[in-house]
């Protein structure tokens, strides 16, 4: 092995790995995750090559970055990060996996905003809506908390999206508003779908998309650019409005999703709406309403044996 490439820093290294191995062939939302991984490298190890990353010297980044990040924060960058790693072992670049054993630490949690809403505060919400004669961003709020829809899904929908003769939403891309704006895939292949439509949404958009483009954003007009903040100041203006918990426009979403939870809806199901790749995601995703909803079900079995006897 070329001592040279062991002596080469881990900062360069990472940048290397990552244009060679990840540049084209993830989407630029998690290739933005790498970038920042190499962006905070660089400023706590500068000088860290490649023949010294051993487990006390990979800790040390570990903390130094926990210093400034919580919990689930780090663990994220140690996984971006141990993937390129463990291939420099393999390589011979590095002795030992040096992120064996590693301790994810972190600080202290601020305080978080509501995830979503109960029912009865999305109901307050949606009548604190401007929902005019004409497209705005208010009938954005509505439809994302109506089929619980990502962001960038919802920015894509064009009227053509809209089998309103069938009550379905067809979902088949989403919108690069991270970038330059424009189409691009979606998440993964289980977020291509189809969503169900409630018969008052469908008669509400029936209306509104006459004689729009069918090919045209809905709600991004040609040569805007549009960002999540200013659509989560938006819904917060509103929450304040109704008396409600402010929330993001990803917990509208999350909003969706535990309502149907709460009703009886099967994980299964509300995956398959959600786009999730996998029932595994839903159920880690939505856990603390899954367990107080087999909480309630502890109930209802003791009550119907009790009433055997």
């Amino acid at each position: 092995m070329n001592t040279n490439a062991k002596e080469e820093l881990f900062c360069n290294y990472y940048k290397r790995w990552i244009t060679i191995y990840k540049e084209g062939a993830i989407r630029d939302v998690t290739m933005e995750k790498y970038r920042m991984a190499h962006i905070w490298i660089t400023r706590l190890s500068p000088d860290l090559k490649l023949c010294d990353l051993s487990r006390i010297a990979y800790q040390k980044l570990l903390n130094d970055y926990a210093e400034l990040h919580e919990r689930q924060t780090t663990m994220d960058f140690h996984h971006h990060l141990k993937c390129a790693i463990l291939d420099a072992v393999d390589e011979g670049l590095i002795d030992r996996d040096p992120t064996r054993k590693a301790i994810i630490k972190g600080k202290t949690p601020g305080v978080k905003k509501s995830k979503y809403l109960n029912q009865f505060e999305l109901h307050e919400l949606i009548n604190d809506l401007d929902l005019s004669s004409e497209i705005n961003w208010d009938w954005f709020i509505l439809l994302v908390a109506k089929t619980g829809m990502r962001f960038s899904e919802a920015l894509a929908l064009t009227p053509n999206d809209f089998d309103l003769a069938h009550q379905m939403l067809n979902v088949n891309k989403t919108w690069n508003y991270k970038g330059s704006g424009g189409f691009q895939p979606t998440k993964n292949k289980s977020s291509s779908r189809k969503i169900q439509l409630d018969w008052m949404t469908v008669v509400q958009f029936s209306g509104l998309l006459k004689d729009l483009p069918g090919d045209k954003p809905l709600f991004i007009k040609e040569g805007c650019c549009v960002y999540n903040s200013t659509i989560n100041d938006i819904l917060a203006r509103h929450c304040t409005a109704a008396g409600i918990p402010n929330i993001t426009i990803h917990g509208l979403r999350h909003t969706h999703a535990s309502i149907l939870l709460f009703a009886g809806v099967s994980i299964a199901s509300v995956a398959r709406r959600l786009g999730h790749a996998s029932m595994t995601t839903t159920q880690k995703t939505y856990l603390h309403i899954i367990q107080e909803l087999e909480n309630k079900d502890v109930d209802l079995i003791m009550r119907s044996l009790s009433s055997l006897n």
